[in-house]
């Protein structure tokens, strides 16, 4: 039976505030099985965001085992993690962090071009095609609607071909509509790669559309439900 591509034992997380040690999350164990789609659901404040940051190697647990893609996130560097997330994990969040000198195909570009890829040109203008941008690849941000924004944010993430997608309310800046076909896409290209999909939302209709929602209150894993499949 394969290994989870997440597997988390007791973590934790504290951060120093004015007022103190502030805990975050308070013990969260939790696997996760490759090729799975997943939601983390929570109200504001619940640890979600945070444990999204652990998954991708930009903060460091205080406690606890945090193990993903087969890599040892604790033991690892910050330069050893940025190579795991070059290689293995593409995320994408709320607001696109895009580079604004830059066009959509060397936004896409860059990740593959600073990994030594050969041809990533050439990969980034195929991904921009499969999200429908195959016009748009000359145009800088500024002049890309959100949506499109979004849709250059996602083919960037999926430049690496990462086996493991971590996205963190990726419709949260967008209108109904625009929310609507970026999901579709997002699950569609999901498919297609057979990554694994950790999906930060509130959303509970897009939460629904997961193998699996996990629920989170103050800093808790509280529920963890799968998904009923119709016979």
């Amino acid at each position: 039976m394969p290994q989870p591509i997440i597997r988390l034992a007791d973590v934790r997380l504290s951060l120093e505030s004015r007022a103190g040690v502030v805990e975050i999350l308070k013990g969260i164990t939790l696997d996760i099985a490759r090729g799975q789609s997943v939601a983390i659901v929570g109200p504001s404040g619940s640890g979600k965001t945070s444990l999204l940051m652990i998954l991708a190697g930009l903060e460091k647990a205080t406690a606890g085992d945090v193990h993903v893609v087969d890599r040892d996130f604790n033991a690892l560097d910050e330069d050893s993690l940025a190579l795991a997330r070059g290689e293995d994990v593409g995320i994408v969040f709320q607001s696109f962090h895009l580079i604004p000198t830059m066009t959509a195909l060397e936004n896409v570009a860059l990740p593959l071009e600073f990994a030594g890829v050969t041809g990533a040109r050439e990969r980034a203008s195929s991904l921009l095609d499969d999200v429908g941008l195959g016009a748009r690849v000359d145009h800088f941000p500024a002049q890309l609607s959100g949506g499109e924004q979004q849709r250059v944010a996602l083919a960037r993430a999926l430049a690496p071909r990462p086996k493991l997608l971590l996205a963190d309310e990726p419709t949260g800046n967008l209108d109904g509509k625009t929310g609507r076909a970026v999901v579709d896409l997002l699950f569609g290209l999901k498919r297609k790669s057979g990554a694994t999909l950790v999906l930060i939302t509130h959303d509970e209709r897009l939460a629904k559309e997961c193998e699996r929602t996990i629920r989170m209150a103050d800093g808790r894993i509280v529920s963890d439900e799968q998904a009923v499949v119709a016979a």
